[in-house]
């Protein structure tokens, strides 16, 4: 399964995640083409075969195969990957899965998968967020990011498209319940300010 909508999805950020957790293992000669082939993918050229010297194959006889799994814990994602394989042929299967995408979805996903190949960290929440350009990354937030908006700031079940000028006092009411000067928990204020935030950019811009 690999869920990319609303794009990047949890299938996008899982992509990125293999990328991000194998590329630092493969020789860096080879990075140019990396860098290469997600631009040959990206814009849909056909690729016989590749300078990196690994053919696309669909069928799966006779392969190796390769599990790499997102996981809910907590509503915060968590990678699983396969340690089968070497690092390039991960790096490649990502890559390649994004040929089987429509073409609007291939270009997001590839800037995701660019931006992976630059992360020099553990994968966490902090990554995922990096790679979404969100300011949440909780598994509610990343599947259904309009509902959770809504839920967010407060908004009763059944709200379909709020006007700008009540998501805004949506944001002002509950910023300020949340904040400490106001009785708000000290320890989660930041999160949920945070959160705040992204709900507010997420109705805003829709």
């Amino acid at each position: 399964m690999l869920p990319v909508d609303p794009a990047p999805g949890l299938g996008g950020i899982l992509l990125g995640g293999i990328i991000a957790q194998f590329v630092g293992d493969v020789h860096e000669d080879m990075i140019p083409d990396v860098h290469r082939l997600i631009s040959q993918v990206e814009r849909g050229e056909r690729i016989v075969q590749p300078r990196l010297r690994h053919r696309y194959q669909a069928d799966r006889h006779g392969l190796g195969r390769s599990v790499h799994r997102l996981v809910n814990v907590d509503n915060e994602v968590q990678f699983q990957f396969s340690e089968t394989g070497t690092p390039l042929q991960h790096v490649l299967g990502a890559i390649y899965v994004l040929e089987r995408l429509d073409g609007s979805v291939r270009k997001q996903l590839s800037q995701i998968l660019l931006k992976a190949m630059t992360w020099r960290g553990p994968l966490n929440q902090i990554f995922v967020s990096y790679l979404t350009g969100s300011g949440s990354s909780t598994i509610s937030a990343l599947t259904d990011p309009r509902a959770w908006a809504l839920e967010i700031l407060g908004f009763p079940a059944g709200t379909i498209k709020p006007s700008k000028k009540e998501v805004q006092a949506r944001f002002r009411d509950s910023l300020r319940d949340v904040h400490p000067d106001h009785g708000g928990d000290t320890g989660s204020a930041g999160r949920s300010i945070i959160d705040l935030g992204e709900a507010r950019r997420v109705l805003l811009s829709q």
